[in-house]
C-alpha cells in the first residue's frame, strides 16, 4: 500500500534500528542495495536514498512517506506533510542547528554587519539566499560539496553550515553569528497520500508503532512487592507515566507494585526502594509504550 523511502548515510543505521525495534524490519540483499522490503501488508515498497533527495521525491508522489531532515525540506521547498518528528538516536535526540559563521577575528557581529557582495559558501544555497535576502544582505553564494568550514577565509567570508555543538566550527577557527534554522529528522508524507483515508490509516498505524518505540527508549519497567505498612513510603519514591499500578497479593497483606521509570534513575531508585521496604524488585526492558 505505502511506498516508503528511507535515508542513506548518517541516518541510515539509526533509522533501520528504529524500524526493527518497531517490528518493521528492513530487509535488503546487501548494504549497497537501494531496494529493500518490510514484511508488513501496509508497506508495498522500500527504497534507501540520500536524504537530500527525499523531500522532492515524496512531494512528487514517487513515494507516499519518507524520512529526512527539516533542513532538506526547507532547502528543496518541497510540498510535503510532516507526520511527526523522530528523535530516535544520539544523532537526532537533539536538533541540528544551521548557523551563519565567520572567522573568529572577523568584525562581523550580526548578520546585518555582512558587507555587500559577501562571499558565502554553503550546502544549502536556497536557504542561504532566502535567509540573507530577508536580512537585506546581497551576497555571492556558492555551493559547497563538503568541508564547508574549511573555506574561510580564502574561498569564503562566511559559511552557512549545520552543527550540533559548534565544536567543529570552533576547531576551524570560526565563530557563530546567528542561527538560521533548527532541524529535526521528520517523517513526511505526500499531501495526496496523507489525504487518502486508507493510506492515512496505514500511516497512523505505522506511527503508533514508531512512537511506541520512541516512548519506550530510556525507560524500564520496575516491579516489586511491599507490605502494607511500607506501601505509602515505597509508592512515594516511584515516578510514573500516570501512577503506579498497585495490586493486593492473594492471601497476603502485601501488594505488588509496578511502574515505568527512566533508566537513568534506576541505579538510585532500586537501593532506595529496598531501603524503604520493597522486596522482589525486578527491572525489565520495554519494547513499546503506546498511549
Amino acid at each position: 500500500m505505502l511506498r516508503l523511502v528511507l535515508p542513506k548515510g548518517s541516518l541510515e543505521k539509526a533509522t533501520r534500528q528504529l524500524c526493527e525495534d518497531a517490528d518493521l524490519t528492513v530487509h535488503r540483499a546487501s548494504d549497497v542495495d537501494y531496494r529493500a522490503s518490510i514484511d508488513d501488508p501496509r508497506v508495498a515498497d522500500v527504497r534507501i536514498l540520500r536524504p537530500q533527495e527525499i523531500p522532492s521525491y515524496v512531494a512528487d508522489g514517487l513515494f507516499d512517506i519518507g524520512v529526512t531532515g527539516r533542513d532538506w525540506i526547507e532547502e528543496t521547498a518541497a510540498d510535503v506533510v510532516t507526520l511527526t518528528e523522530l528523535h530516535y538516536s544520539k544523532a537526532t535526540a537533539r536538533p541540528i542547528r544551521m548557523v551563519l559563521a565567520v572567522a573568529a577575528d572577523s568584525p562581523v557581529q550580526t548578520v546585518a554587519d555582512l558587507p555587500h557582495g559577501v562571499r558565502v559558501n554553503t550546502e544549502f544555497p536556497n536557504i542561504a539566499e532566502r535567509y540573507l535576502a530577508k536580512h537585506g544582505v546581497q551576497a555571492d553564494i556558492t555551493l559547497s560539496y563538503g568541508a564547508t568550514e574549511a573555506k574561510v577565509p580564502e574561498i569564503a567570508d562566511a559559511v552557512i553550515e549545520i552543527t550540533e555543538t559548534g565544536r567543529a566550527l570552533r576547531a576551524a577557527g570560526l565563530r557563530i553569528v546567528d542561527e538560521v534554522l533548527v532541524s529535526y529528522t521528520e517523517l513526511i508524507a505526500n499531501p495526496a497520500s496523507a489525504a487518502d483515508p486508507e493510506k492515512r490509516k496505514a500511516m497512523d498505524q505505522l506511527m503508533t508503532l514508531l512512537a511506541g518505540v520512541l516512548d519506550a527508549r530510556g525507560r524500564v519497567l520496575v516491579k516489586l512487592n511491599v507490605a502494607r505498612a511500607e506501601l505509602d513510603a515505597v509508592v512515594a519514591l516511584l515516578p510514573a507515566l500516570k501512577a503506579p499500578t498497585v495490586s493486593q497479593l492473594s492471601g497476603d497483606d502485601s501488594f505488588a507494585v509496578e511502574t515505568v521509570v527512566a533508566k537513568r534513575e534506576i541505579n538510585i531508585l532500586i537501593p532506595a526502594l529496598k531501603d524503604a521496604g520493597a522486596t522482589g524488585i525486578i527491572e525489565l526492558p520495554i519494547s513499546k509504550i503506546v498511549h
